[in-house]
């Protein structure tokens, strides 16, 4: 590959990103003209139309979305291992993205994060927090937090966590009022907290497991939002029973402020694992965050 290559797919990609040949002008420091022609003279050279013009808008074609499916990851690739020469000064330094669920963010990440981020004052970490699975390459994080069940098979994954709990739980005053819960089939008698999961598709289903039994349960009620702490919180004001980790609840349960039902129906799963592209070549700081996590389990 030339140097004029790597030029001009800098600028289709600039152009692809904006939609604009202006504003990816501007923001390459140069002329629409120049601009234009550069991208005409990578379509004369790769024989294929990349990009749709009309007086209004620019958008990829097939073509144009193909190639940009090929250089986003490249790309990114590039300016990540050209940031990390950083990491050969005599201090850790940069910046490490992580995408994590809001759960795994209180419970792993910020407690072994406090000590790190005081240890190494040049290492900046970005947390986003999202209950859905994010494609880590494509939206260029360096890691993603989530469940061991939950990783894909290319990715490598480093247990962060020991074994969860999830628990169903009510307020006493619920209770009052209500008949009690012994087994997964008595849920649809009670009025029950959903959780909406974008990577669900929909309302989470309680998944519940007895020895070789397992079964979801799809429950109903007044009330569904996508947070588990404000399920926590409708569940101690006696809006009705919850589906939790068990350590978000575990101090309100002690405290009597929550009752645990099904406890023999919610048996230890895989903790929480970081993973990150098998291909990735970890920078330094990315390495020491990784040690940090590990020695925390």
């Amino acid at each position: 590959m030339t140097r004029d290559d790597l030029v001009d797919l800098n600028a289709f990609m600039a152009v692809a990103a904006e939609r604009s040949f202006t504003r990816a002008a501007a923001k390459l420091g140069t002329s629409q003209s120049a601009l234009s022609h550069t991208v005409r003279r990578l379509e004369t050279r790769l024989g294929v139309r990349l990009l749709t013009r009309t007086t209004r808008s620019v958008a990829p074609t097939v073509a144009g979305e193909r190639l940009l499916a090929t250089l986003t990851p490249a790309l990114a690739m590039i300016d990540t291992e050209i940031a990390s020469l950083g990491d050969l000064r005599d201090k850790p330094r940069g910046l490490i993205r992580l995408t994590t669920s809001e759960h795994a963010a209180e419970t792993v990440l910020l407690p072994a994060l406090a000590p790190f981020l005081a240890a190494f004052p040049d290492i900046q970490v970005e947390l986003s927090i999202d209950s859905g699975l994010t494609d880590i390459v494509t939206e260029q994080f360096d890691a993603g937090v989530r469940l061991g069940e939950a990783l894909a098979k290319d990715m490598i994954a480093v247990r962060i966590s020991p074994d969860l709990r999830m628990a169903v739980v009510g307020s006493p005053d619920y209770f009052e009022q209500h008949a009690a819960c012994l087994t997964p089939q008595d849920l649809a008698q009670h009025n029950c907290i959903n959780l909406r999961l974008r990577s669900a598709g929909g309302l989470y289903a309680w998944e519940l497991e007895q020895g070789d039994r397992e079964i979801r349960v799809r429950v109903d009620g007044q009330m569904s939002c996508n947070n588990t702490a404000t399920i926590v919180q409708a569940a101690v004001r006696g809006v009705g029973l919850g589906f939790v980790m068990e350590n978000t609840v575990a101090e309100h349960i002690a405290n009597g402020r929550l009752v645990r039902v099904l406890e023999d129906w919610c048996p230890p799963f895989a903790g929480y694992h970081l993973y990150y592209p098998s291909r990735r070549q970890p920078s330094a700081a990315f390495a020491l965050l990784v040690e940090a996590l590990r020695r925390r389990r």
